[in-house]
């Protein structure tokens, strides 16, 4: 019999990500792909698979899982979430050995709002145009081409528990980044005055409730145009910031449309798109104007982390470390709260 998780509860909209499915846009076919591709290559580090093996994409309220037929490792990484097997609470951003039977629970983001789950050897998933990334409005990708459905049986590639040792992150690696989203101003900042433009780099906006994977939806100060709203439609990249009508930005992510009409302010550097991320709703966004140069340093800095993401490992001896350090990253308290008021919702509802 298949080793597998069963899906026992989907969570909010949790989605099976690699890096995405590059290279078909020009057939007007979405990228998609992980929102947080540092918490991607972080999460399969911590499991021993290659950084872009497919995973589990969560968001601000995660699912419950049950391991069938064989046992398996994992990691969450990304925003910090509450966590528990069966009842006893486990931090994020460490491995833990997930046992044929248990039951993993990943409740409530404390902080951050998206985080990856990896399992050891990642998912037996057939890939489509060469990646198994889930894109809901087309349905292509994943398993069903859509969000986790409760009954859902994924299967794994490599059952079975890895015979290395466990792994947490240092805790000096899990700060999330804070201030300005810098931006490359273009392509077509000519269509805005001075005036949109510098309402745009000197106001907060905030994160609406419609923003999702494929797009982020901003509300602040209305930003001018200085010209007719429309354009020829071009090439949409991840991190446009689109302004339509209404003057209010729209950031374009992972699940964003190939092409699209309404002139672009700006474009999110590549080393801030894992910030896009953790937005969550209320949260509010401030744009800096960087130079291109400094833009290219730090998406380099990044891909250097990314390619250094085993360097900021520890080794979590017999999977269950005492040291200060170890404790000083797991959030004792609100993760056993968190954790058991998932459980205890879902026993009374079932």
């Amino acid at each position: 019999m298949s080793v597998h998780l069963e899906v026992i509860e989907p969570g909010l909209a949790t989605t099976i990500q690699d890096l995405g499915r590059r290279g078909w846009q020009r057939f007007g076919i979405s990228e998609s792909g992980a929102m947080d591709p540092v918490a991607l290559a972080t999460a399969n580090a911590l499991v021993g698979n290659t950084v872009g093996t497919a995973a589990l994409e969560v968001t601000l309220a995660g699912p419950v899982l049950a391991c069938i037929n064989g046992d398996t490792r994992i990691a969450l990484a990304g925003a910090d979430f509450a966590m528990a097997i069966d009842g006893r609470p486990v931090a994020s951003h460490e491995t833990h050995d997930l046992k044929s039977g248990q039951h993993l629970v990943i409740g409530a983001a404390r902080d951050g709002a998206r985080a990856v789950l990896a399992v050891s050897g990642g998912f037996q998933i057939k890939p489509m145009l060469g990646s198994v990334a889930t894109h809901s409005r087309s349905q292509l990708g994943g398993l069903n081409g859509g969000p986790l459905r409760k009954g859902d049986l994924l299967p794994l590639a490599l059952p079975g528990l890895p015979g290395r040792p466990h792994l947490m992150v240092s805790p000096t690696n899990r700060v999330r980044p804070n201030g300005p989203v810098r931006v490359l101003l273009g392509p077509q900042d000519d269509a805005f005055s001075a005036e949109g433009i510098a309402t745009f780099l000197g106001s907060d906006y905030a994160v609406t409730p419609l923003s999702d994977r494929m797009g982020c939806r901003l509300e602040g100060p209305r930003v001018a145009h200085a010209s007719a709203v429309g354009i020829v439609s071009d090439g949409i990249v991840f991190g446009s910031i689109q302004i339509p009508g209404n003057g209010q930005p729209i950031i374009l992510l992972a699940d964003r449309q190939t092409t699209g009409g309404y002139p672009k302010i700006a474009t999110v550097i590549s080393a801030d798109l894992p910030r896009l991320a953790q937005l969550r709703p209320g949260e509010r966004v401030h744009f800096q104007s960087i130079e291109e140069d400094e833009a290219v340093k730090l998406v380099r800095e990044m891909r250097r982390q990314i390619d250094r993401v085993g360097d900021s490992m520890i080794e979590v001896h017999g999977g269950s470390n005492l040291t200060s350090e170890h404790l000083l990253a797991s959030n004792l308290i609100s993760g056993v709260i968190s954790a058991l008021e998932w459980v205890q919702a879902d026993v009374a509802t079932s």
